[in-house]
C-alpha cells in the first residue's frame, strides 16, 4: 500500500512539474549551438583578426566591424532555429505543445535580462568600449538563463553560474576575450548540451 502512495505522489509531482516548468529543451540543440559558436569563432579569428593586436584595437573604424557583427547574428540565428526545431520536436515526442503558457514565462524570463544586457552592451559600444563587449554578453546571458532556470530544467541555472564566473574572469583580462567568449559560448554549450542528453536516459 505504502508503494501505491508513493507512486502516487511521484504522479502528481510530475505533472506539477510538467504544468510549471517547460521540459521539452533539447541537449543536441546545446550542442548545435556550442559548434556554431566555435565555427563563427574560428571564421572571425581567421578572416578578421588573425592577431592579438587586430583584436584589441577594433573599433567602429575597423573594417571588421561589420563582418564580425554579421558573424554574431548567424551564429545566434542559427542556434534560435535548431533550438525552436528539436525543441518542437521533443515537445512533440512528450505530447506537450511548443508555446504554451510555461514557455511563454521561459521566454518573457529569459529576454528581460538579455535585452536589457543587449541595450546596455551597445550603449557601451557607442562610447567605444568594445573591450568590455565580450565580458558583458557572456555575464548578461548567465543571467538570463538563471532568470529563466526555474521555468524549465533547473539545472540550466549551472550553466547560468557558470557562464557569469567565465564573463567575469574574462572582464579581468579584456584583451583576451576572444577566447573567454569562445569557451563560454562554444565549449560550455556543448558540454551542458551533452550533460543534459545523458540523464535524459
Amino acid at each position: 500500500m505504502s508503494k501505491d502512495y508513493s507512486q502516487d505522489l511521484s504522479e502528481i509531482r510530475n505533472l506539477m512539474n510538467r504544468s510549471s516548468r517547460f521540459l521539452s529543451l533539447s541537449g543536441t540543440s546545446g550542442i548545435m549551438a556550442g559548434i556554431y559558436a566555435i565555427v563563427g569563432a574560428g571564421i572571425a579569428k581567421i578572416y578578421f583578426f588573425p592577431t592579438q593586436l587586430d583584436y584589441e584595437n577594433i573599433g567602429y573604424a575597423s573594417p571588421q566591424l561589420i563582418p564580425i557583427v554579421i558573424d554574431l547574428l548567424l551564429v545566434l540565428l542559427l542556434s534560435v532555429v535548431t533550438a525552436y526545431v528539436l525543441s518542437a520536436k521533443e515537445a512533440k515526442k512528450n505530447d506537450e505543445k511548443i508555446w504554451d503558457e510555461t514557455a511563454k514565462r521561459l521566454a518573457f524570463h529569459f529576454l528581460i535580462p538579455l535585452l536589457t544586457g543587449g541595450a546596455y552592451i551597445l550603449l557601451k559600444l557607442n562610447q567605444g568600449n568594445f573591450a568590455s563587449a565580450a565580458s558583458l554578453m557572456l555575464i548578461f546571458y548567465g543571467l538570463a538563463l538563471i532568470n529563466a532556470s526555474k521555468y524549465t530544467i533547473g539545472t540550466i541555472k549551472y550553466l547560468g553560474i557558470s557562464e557569469i564566473l567565465i564573463g567575469l574572469i574574462c572582464a579581468c583580462f579584456p584583451g583576451y576575450g576572444f577566447w573567454f567568449w569562445t569557451i563560454g559560448f562554444g565549449l560550455l554549450h556543448i558540454v551542458y548540451g551533452s550533460l543534459m542528453i545523458i540523464q535524459k536516459k
